[in-house]
């Protein structure tokens, strides 16, 4: 969980390919092997264009992630890294490697803001957050899209 992932937590865990659109991908854990949590996501585009994938479930605000003022806990996201795409990107969340600090999670505006002697370990693709209850709308007047409609 970041923060408090380390380089080698990200680099233990294995990828499988993509299922084929269209079809359900299934996960029989090695009863011999370490037991790794697996997640599961919507089927969507940029999650199977990802060739080397990895989970890293994350707090809203160690990422800055905006939600209701009235989460004062933290929420945990998932946030899926693809750690084929090893280079900078600009404005895009990257998962870095920085020397004395660990793993950091953040976007950058320019290549030179990338603290010095960081390794990229791959970049952020999905950020999935949860539904909760006060994300619920308020009432709008419209039947249609009230609850009990």
């Amino acid at each position: 969980m970041y923060p408090g992932v380390t380089k080698e937590d990200i680099n233990a865990q294995s990828s499988s390919p993509s299922a084929e659109m269209g079809q359900w991908a299934y996960d029989f854990s090695d009863p011999d092997g370490p037991q790794m949590g697996t997640v599961a996501l919507p089927g969507h585009n940029i999650i199977a264009a990802c060739e080397d994938p990895v989970v890293i479930i994350c707090d809203h605000f160690s990422l800055g992630v905006p939600l209701p003022e009235e989460l004062t806990e933290p929420v945990d996201l998932l946030v899926v890294v693809n750690r084929s795409k090893k280079t900078f990107a600009e404005r895009k969340f990257l998962v870095l490697d920085v020397p004395g600090e660990g793993v950091l999670v953040k976007a950058f505006s320019e290549k030179a803001d990338i603290p010095v002697g960081s390794e990229i370990l791959g970049r952020v693709e999905f950020v999935q957050v949860p539904w909760l209850p006060c994300m619920k709308k308020t009432k709008t007047g419209f039947q249609e899209e009230e609850e009990l409609y």
